[in-house]
């Protein structure tokens, strides 16, 4: 069946931020310094979000820094624009759902599957501030939950 995804870069703060509707896995376009800085994990996507524009999508914001030996024949930018790609089925339910209110576009991920870079998106609701505070209420429960169910059984 193949090996599971291999991690590169993991964005945390999107799950915390948002609300996750709907998960899309999107192969990004990169040139070979990209990959290459890749390979050595040199990527974040914290700050990256997906744009939509004249029927494709975009990857904003996600930083790949370059290796220090990359080709000298190439001037790297480490966060430049970098097109995603999608079935025409879900560029079409991605460009219905953002039109409306309060969607969003957030990456989630980047790893490798099969040798080949992905990027896992989510179509996303921001969060209000009750909404965090009521998740970070519900963690600690689950941790303390945890911490006496050990007590319990020791």
């Amino acid at each position: 069946m193949g090996a599971p995804p291999r991690q590169i870069a993991q964005n945390k703060k999107a799950r915390f931020d948002f609300h996750i509707e709907e998960e899309f896995e999107a192969g990004i376009e990169l040139q070979g310094w990209e990959v290459k800085a890749l390979r050595a994990g040199r990527a974040n996507i914290k700050e990256s979000h997906v744009i939509i524009h004249h029927g494709e999508a975009f990857l904003v914001g996600a930083r790949i820094s370059p290796l220090p030996e990359a080709s000298t024949h190439v001037s790297p930018d480490p966060t430049r624009t970098r097109r995603l790609l999608l079935h025409a089925r879900q560029l079409r339910t991605l460009i219905g759902q953002t039109q409306q209110k309060g969607f969003a576009i957030v990456a989630l991920d980047m790893h490798w599957t099969r040798g080949l870079a992905k990027v896992q998106i989510a179509l996303a609701k921001g969060k209000k501030k009750q909404d965090k505070r009521a998740d970070i209420k519900e963690r600690d429960w689950q941790r303390q939950k945890q911490r006496l169910l050990k007590e319990k059984n020791q």
